[in-house]
């Protein structure tokens, strides 16, 4: 791959996972959870900074990302007779815990006796060097550090994930495939934009090529397509897939010119596009550069890639499994060179194509991709109890385990066939 090919690569692998995550983390803040961390990739970290309660990381491996909340899972815990080095805001709450004692740092040594960092939010044992026991209250906004030096905001109940509500959760989970929806919209609005002329798919010729069998025949631009072989024709797709069908045979086309009727007859010649048979008669579709066709051209374009997911997700379920119908990064990274050799604008479509095949796989009911977790919410919110902990935690583990799996067969496909 070239150091273009890379470059492309990396950008369009950073904007799939970040709108994805953005997703969930925007709408986690907004309901009240804490949002640990915002990762983009997996493995090792190589740069990460903290803002707002928030660590940003960018890890090694571009095989994914993710945002970390708190949970009932990952809140923190103090021990009885652990030593602190605390300090304190202006009314007297615990705004700093440090569990580096031997740092110089401003503050005091606390010895714990009783700690509740999720409930009550207090403190209680003894000053270093006095008898007396005392309680203090812990500000929900108190940072701790650990032995690392890696600060973290305490986690309250309230703040966890399990906290929210079912609809909230459900929302939460859903943001992220929705933002990738987003993603493909202005991917398909930006490649609208870019060109220099698009064409909606009216069955209206723009460019009669010289010498061909279309311009042999009689047939200009803004000629509008009518009919092939009696077969009406409603786009330009349906009129490209009727040459197409007849194999070099002689056709019939009807077609208007200045609101008259006319008819002519064609033979499609036949020709080779990327090692593929195919027969042309040498005509493009019109182009139109206006506000309106742009948008409607967008629209279009998302459509074609939600189909076109869609079916493939419908394939690959019902038919034999293969492991050639599934790409991981390796694919990734192959198409997005292959792209990035015929410009921009194909990487666009590569882009928005992407995000909707990221969006719609993490729609399935899996967990635990997004489309699982939002099954177990919905059985909360329709049955008002919670989804079985035990049964829950399995089917997470089991799924988790079996896409782990699948993304190292996935991977060492896409190298075998690299």
């Amino acid at each position: 791959m070239s150091i273009t090919a890379i470059i492309a690569f990396l950008i369009v692998f950073g904007l799939l996972v970040s709108f994805h995550e953005f997703g969930h983390f925007i709408v986690a803040k907004k309901c009240g959870v804490l949002v640990r961390e915002f990762a983009i990739g997996m493995g090792p970290k190589i740069f990460a900074w903290i803002k707002n309660d928030t660590a940003y990381t960018i890890r090694l491996l571009p095989v994914g990302g993710y945002v970390r909340m708190a949970s009932e899972e990952d809140h923190d815990e103090l021990d009885p007779g652990q030593r602190l080095l605390l300090q304190l805001d202006d009314t007297g709450a615990v705004n700093r815990i440090d569990l580096r004692v031997d740092q110089e740092e401003a503050g005091f040594l606390f010895q714990v006796d009783q700690a509740d960092l999720v409930d009550q939010l207090i403190l209680s044992g003894f000053r270093v060097g006095s008898e007396d026991k005392t309680e203090l209250a812990v500000s929900p906004q108190s940072i701790i550090v650990d032995d690392n030096g890696q600060e973290a905001r305490v986690a309250p109940r309230a703040s966890w994930v399990e906290s929210a509500s079912a609809p909230k959760r459900v929302a939460i989970n859903l943001a992220g495939p929705l933002m990738n929806f987003v993603l493909a919209i202005v991917a398909a609005l930006t490649l609208a934009f870019s060109l220099s002329q698009v064409s909606v798919n009216e069955p209206v010729l723009g460019q009669v090529e010289k010498s061909q069998p279309a311009a042999q025949a009689g047939l200009k631009a803004n000629d509008r397509i009518e009919s092939v072989n009696g077969q009406k024709v409603e786009h330009f797709t349906d009129f490209a897939e009727l040459v197409t069908a007849q194999k070099g045979q002689v056709m019939t086309i009807q077609y208007l010119r200045n609101s008259r009727v006319m008819t002519t007859k064609v033979q499609a010649v036949e020709t080779t596009v990327s090692g593929q048979k195919a027969y042309r008669i040498g005509v493009l579709a019109k182009g139109e550069t206006g506000f309106l066709e742009r948008l409607h051209y967008a629209w279009m374009m998302c459509s074609s890639w939600f189909t076109q997911v869609c079916n493939g997700i419908v394939n690959l379920f019902s038919t034999t499994f293969s492991l050639n119908k599934i790409g991981g990064p390796v694919m990734l990274a192959k198409a997005t060179s292959t792209a990035t050799n015929q410009g921009f604008l194909t990487v666009l479509a590569l882009l928005g194509m992407l995000s909707v095949n990221l969006g719609l796989v993490n729609l399935l009911p899996i967990p635990p991709l997004d489309g699982g977790k939002v099954f177990l919410d919905l059985y909360e919110s329709i049955f008002r109890r919670p989804f079985p902990k035990v049964l829950s935690t399995g089917l997470i583990m089991v799924g988790t385990v079996a896409l782990i799996v699948l993304m190292v067969l996935v991977t060492a496909n896409d190298l075998i066939h690299f």
